[in-house]
């Protein structure tokens, strides 16, 4: 299962005080931690009013649910109408990784992973030739590379 950085503005007004916003943040973490979910700490006080936001790690893949659920538990822990932000997910290089990488592209592929000689992971993946009319070999690679810190070899079938 893939870990979720969800971002939520929790004060998009600016109306939050410091004594607020940190009572916030300390509901916040016990609400996320009942959910399941982790809060990552940050000073929400010390920050403008356009960049507080709360970042909430949701282990999962459907975003929109994750938003949903961060937004939900920013508006109990601040008592405002909170605004989802960007969601990132963190990668650690494993194979579910790789299949987050492939699904946010739409694609499915087959991922199977060597050592080479040096000891260091090769990760081989299988697309299709129809999903490579779609979206350029090049930005799959560099994406798979980026996520795995690894050698990527694609395989075309």
């Amino acid at each position: 299962m893939r870990t979720a950085v969800v971002r939520v503005g929790v004060d998009p007004a600016g109306e939050l005080t410091a004594a607020q916003l940190a009572d916030g943040m300390t509901r916040l973490r016990e609400l996320a931690g009942a959910a399941g979910a982790e809060v990552v700490d940050n000073n929400l006080p010390a920050l403008p009013p356009g960049r507080r936001e709360a970042e909430l790690l949701i282990a999962g893949d459907d975003a929109e649910s994750l938003k949903r659920m961060a937004v939900g538990l920013c508006a109990r822990a601040f008592g405002t109408d909170p605004v989802a932000g960007v969601l990132t997910y963190i990668s650690r290089g494993t194979d579910d990784d790789a299949y987050g990488v492939l699904a946010g592209f739409g694609l499915t592929g087959e991922i199977t992973r060597t050592v080479d000689d040096d000891g260091w992971d090769v990760v081989h993946v299988a697309l299709r030739r129809a999903d490579l009319e779609r979206i350029p070999e090049s930005r799959i690679h560099t994406a798979l590379e980026a996520s795995l810190n690894c050698e990527v070899h694609i395989r075309i079938v």
